[in-house]
């Protein structure tokens, strides 16, 4: 952690949060409620904090970040990295604005806004990034920073 970066708690309890439950999600344990948690976006449920879904990769100069994101309009992202942790927020449309709420009979399709946000393992460079929008995935491209990148140290005979 960066010297003028205080210790937030409530980020930390957050991320732990986070961790326990993608935990829990992997191993198909039942949460309280009965059901297992599914990672879908729906209004008003925690899954919310799940959308969209991530792929993170790396390789020795990049990160990759892959975000399943279908029927967003490409123009209604915001990509932002801040303090080492990338947010991906944006708003998903509904299908129809003719259709009261009170009309659906299943809506397994929702719309809104959402926001999620993700550590980064490295620092990056942030005036490289870019990001495309193809086929419903969000591809994201993240240089590392110089100072992340490894180095090769010759050793040299005495």
């Amino acid at each position: 952690m960066a010297p003028n970066q205080g210790w937030d708690p409530f980020r930390e309890l957050d991320h732990l949060r986070r961790e326990v439950e993608r935990m829990f999600q992997d191993y198909g344990v039942n949460l309280p409620g009965g059901a297992a948690r599914r990672p879908a976006f729906l209004p008003g449920q925690a899954a919310r904090g799940m959308y969209p879904l991530l792929n993170l990769s790396d390789d020795e100069n990049n990160i990759y970040v892959e975000a399943l994101a279908p029927g967003v309009d490409p123009q209604a992202f915001d990509v932002t990295v801040q303090d080492n942790s990338l947010r991906i927020s944006g708003e998903k449309q509904a299908l129809s604005q003719d259709i009261t709420p009170d009309a659906y009979h299943r809506q397994e399709r929702s719309a809104g806004r959402f926001t999620r946000t993700l550590d980064l393992p490295v620092k990056v460079n942030t005036e490289n990034m870019e990001a495309q929008y193809r086929e419903g995935v969000l591809h994201i491209t993240l240089p590392k920073a110089e100072s992340a990148k490894p180095r090769q140290i010759q050793v040299k005979v005495s």
